[in-house]
């Protein structure tokens, strides 16, 4: 799959459970959009990712991307305990500077 270092570096940190590795990844003032609901800064991406993995104990699996530039888009089957588990969701990546500005949960 064609998934540029940095993102692969999300996903891996996500499928450990690992917060620290998974802000590593992340711009300072990176920005975060999933369910409706937006996340600016490291801190607060770290505070709803933590958050979002104790409540659904969730994993995502890349299963199809392309890449655009600095634009990257990663189908993922995400699995966990939430109503309708598994759902397929999109990870639309913008990345600058080897770190991601931009991630949008579709």
């Amino acid at each position: 799959m064609d998934l540029s270092h940095i993102v692969n570096m999300y996903f891996d940190a996500d499928s450990r459970n690992d917060a620290d590795a998974l802000v590593k990844t992340l711009a300072v003032d990176a920005v975060v959009e999933d369910e409706n609901v937006r996340h600016q800064g490291a801190v607060a991406i770290r505070d709803w990712w933590v958050a979002a993995k104790k409540a659904t104990q969730y994993r995502a699996e890349p299963v199809e991307s392309a890449v655009d530039g600095d634009k990257a888009l990663v189908r993922a089957r995400v699995s966990g305990q939430f109503p309708g588990s598994p759902v397929m969701l999109t990870h639309a990546f913008t990345i600058k500077d080897d770190r991601i500005v931009r991630l949008e949960i579709l």
